[in-house]
């Protein structure tokens, strides 16, 4: 497994229904962006992958890489011209999820806001559901 490529930090999103949607994951115009920005330069790779590892003090966090392929087991989301995998084990964590990229003064990331979340760290890395 490579390095992850970028930061993601998880926010609960409470009283929101899910979306019913065909995609287990959503991407907003400013994700889809970001990914066709960081893939530009990258023609070996075909999209990013979603993963999910145990980690922080809540239990579980988000992973980005960078993949040339796509596992059997992946879910693909294909939107706007992106391509994004699931890899299984992140697959029931992100149903209704929406994937954001926000930008401020200190920091640049991706942002899963996931309806299914019931609780984070303080920090927002880590979650548990």
């Amino acid at each position: 497994m490579s390095a992850s490529i970028a930061r993601a930090t998880v926010r609960a999103v409470s009283r929101r229904k899910i979306l019913s949607t065909r995609a287990a994951l959503t991407l907003t115009p400013s994700a889809v962006n970001k990914v066709k920005q960081l893939l530009d330069n990258k023609p070996e790779y075909i999209g990013l992958k979603v993963g999910v590892r145990t980690r922080g003090c809540n239990g579980l966090t988000y992973t980005l890489d960078y993949t040339k392929n796509k596992e059997q087991s992946d879910e693909e989301v294909l939107q706007d011209g992106v391509r994004v995998f699931i890899e299984k084990k992140a697959q029931l964590t992100l149903l209704g999820t929406e994937m954001d990229f926000v930008e401020t003064k200190l920091s640049s990331e991706f942002v899963f806001n996931n309806p299914n979340i019931k609780g984070t760290c303080g920090c927002g890395e880590s979650f548990n559901i």
